[in-house]
């Protein structure tokens, strides 16, 4: 089963709508109309005798900014929050990777974490 369709994330006081864009077995991904911001769901099954299950959460940000090696020149950055960051070394201040993850942290506490509930139940 899949969350409702679009999602929606506010990240800098700025909410973006996120359609469903792909689903497949165990995995769905939602997209905003930029293409700058991608939520994904996942549960992996592992049955090789461990019986181990991975369930994901990730968040994608990009954005456009000036390349830090060459000012004059804008280049497309890009960072990743599935509860352990991923971050650029030049392109994001601090605060911008905080408003990212406060984003993220509005999306999963929202409705009492009904996002984590369902994904923790294998729902993507």
């Amino acid at each position: 089963m899949s969350l409702t369709d679009p999602q929606s994330i506010t990240i800098n006081s700025v909410t973006s709508s996120l359609p469903r864009v792909s689903t497949g077995d165990n995995e769905s991904s939602y997209l905003d109309s930029t293409g700058l911001i991608r939520l994904t769901l996942s549960s992996q099954y592992n049955n090789s005798g461990n019986k181990r299950r991975r369930r994901v959460l990730r968040l994608d940000h990009s954005k456009i900014t000036a390349d830090p090696f060459i000012p004059a020149n804008n280049t497309q950055v890009s960072m990743s929050t599935y509860m352990v960051f991923d971050v650029p070394p030049a392109g994001y201040t601090n605060a911008e990777i905080k408003q990212v993850y406060d984003g993220f942290k509005a999306l999963y506490t929202a409705s009492s974490d009904a996002v984590i509930t369902k994904l923790l139940g294998g729902e993507s």
